[in-house]
């Protein structure tokens, strides 16, 4: 670094995205508290441990490739480019490791304002992108608790984690992202990005996985299979709500010098590199929140858990263009998506019996596919990024809400799921999800369990205390 002004920006954007990661992991705290709440006391453990071991099955694969793939393939590749190299990126390279910039060990390959540069962000701009990994799966994994294998989820949860959804950030969430550049596709928040996609590949999932057993009576219609544990869940979705502002926080880039490197403007931008401020996503963030809030009760005649689902949802629905919205059009768009997504859950549930444990398909899912749809109608005419002469406009967004929920969630999840179910890897059998999955996998923990409290009751009558 060869000066004090680019050592403040490097070390204090280092400092910045370290933050974000520390307020995102409660996203998952919140994912696991709420899951758990939401599944009966049979079936706690494997719901546990299905999306505890997410963490470090989706950051060992985002390592080897997901990393890479973000900056290798904005063109597609081969829609209007080739796969751009990104040395940084790759998990051999020295930029993946501890360094502390100077000269590169490979000059032919790095400048040293690449080292300088890349030694302090790599790691911190990769944890940031590894958590939104995280969420991805762990939404899929909320809708089908109680009747998957964890192995197939495993499955599930890299390819979407660490391939899939890494594409569509590379495609419309990176600057030069081919979706930006044809389609002035604008999703500064990740409505689509995150949300859409993992949505619609959790609906592919549960159409192979099919409804829990019980969900249905015999003449079609639901019942409600009411969550074990309400404090449970609504400490998640609070702790899911607080993460929330680390994963908005990370999707700005808190210091850039914004006019082609003038030393005259200097301000935070969104992910396209468009200047913005965290005071505005700030007032956007808590009136989609409220909104959201507000819509979710009373639609849901003050059901606690739709209030909560909805207060995200409505996050959600307005994250696309909660750069630009004004904060009461924040509100009303976090308002009514999660009122929509409440009709269209009920509707799918009872029409093509889909069994969504925890709503996460209408939450994330038809919430993230509006909230794009939404943008390119309010934003018409905006311009996309300040780098490109594209425009945001209806078309191109609705197009770009297609591909992120069905081309890259609902296919890859779909054609995934059907091979692990034709392989006979997908549902635990049923006898098993009758008795509980806990039971199966935790059998001789529960049974020393008992033993010991058997030993414990003799102890205590040989003593006296117990007769």
């Amino acid at each position: 670094m060869d000066n004090e002004v680019t050592a403040l920006t490097i070390i204090f954007s280092e400092f910045y995205y370290w933050v974000t990661v520390v307020f995102m992991f409660l996203i998952h705290v919140g994912f696991c508290m709420y899951e758990v709440g939401a599944s009966r006391r049979k079936n706690h453990m494997h719901t546990l441990m299905k999306n505890t071991m997410v963490i470090p099955l989706v950051t060992v694969t985002f390592f080897f490739f997901g990393w890479w793939i973000y900056f290798a393939f904005p063109n597609g590749p081969w829609i209007i480019g080739d796969i751009i190299p990104a040395p940084w990126a790759e998990p051999w390279g020295e930029l993946m490791g501890a360094h502390m910039g100077g000269a590169p060990a490979d000059s032919t390959t790095f400048t040293a304002d690449d080292t300088a540069y890349w030694a302090r962000i790599n790691g911190v701009f990769w944890a940031a992108f590894l958590l939104f990994s995280w969420t991805a799966a762990s939404i899929i994994s909320g809708s089908l608790i109680e009747r998957v294998r964890s192995s197939a989820f495993w499955v599930i949860a890299v390819v979407i984690g660490s391939f899939a959804w890494i594409i569509d950030a590379a495609w419309g969430w990176h600057p030069d992202g081919w979706m930006v550049q044809v389609l002035g596709y604008h999703d500064a928040y990740a409505s689509g990005v995150i949300h859409a996609i993992a949505g619609g590949a959790a609906l592919a999932v549960l159409i192979h996985l099919g409804p829990r057993i019980g969900k249905f009576r015999p003449d079609g219609t639901p019942r409600n299979i009411v969550p074990h544990n309400p404090w449970l869940i609504t400490v998640g979705l609070f702790l899911i709500y607080t993460g929330f502002w680390g994963f908005y926080v990370a999707c700005n880039i808190p210091i850039i010098d914004v006019q082609e490197g003038d030393g005259v403007f200097f301000s935070a931008t969104n992910i396209y590199l468009t200047p913005t401020t965290l005071s505005a996503i700030t007032l956007n963030f808590l009136m989609s929140l409220s909104g959201g809030l507000m819509g979710g009760y009373l639609i849901s005649r003050g059901d606690a858990f739709w209030t909560y689902s909805a207060g995200l949802c409505g996050v959600i629905g307005a994250s696309a263009g909660n750069d630009l919205y004004h904060p009461f059009q924040a509100m009303i768009i976090g308002a009514i998506v999660p009122m929509i997504c409440y009709k269209l859950h009920f509707w799918v549930e009872r029409r093509f019996k889909i069994d969504d444990a925890v709503g996460a398909v209408a939450v994330h899912g038809y919430g993230g596919f509006l909230g794009v749809v939404i943008a390119g109608f309010m934003l018409w005419g905006y311009p996309a990024s300040q780098k490109y002469e594209a425009v945001i406009t209806p078309w191109g967004n609705f197009a770009g809400a297609v591909i992120m929920f069905f081309v890259l969630g609902f296919v890859p999840a779909y054609i995934v799921a059907g091979i692990l179910k034709a392989c006979n890897k997908l549902r635990v059998p049923h006898e098993i999800e009758l008795v509980g999955l806990d039971l199966s996998e935790y059998a001789a923990r529960y049974e020393e369990e008992d033993q010991l409290l058997q030993a414990e009751i003799a102890e205590a009558r040989a003593s006296g205390v117990l007769r």
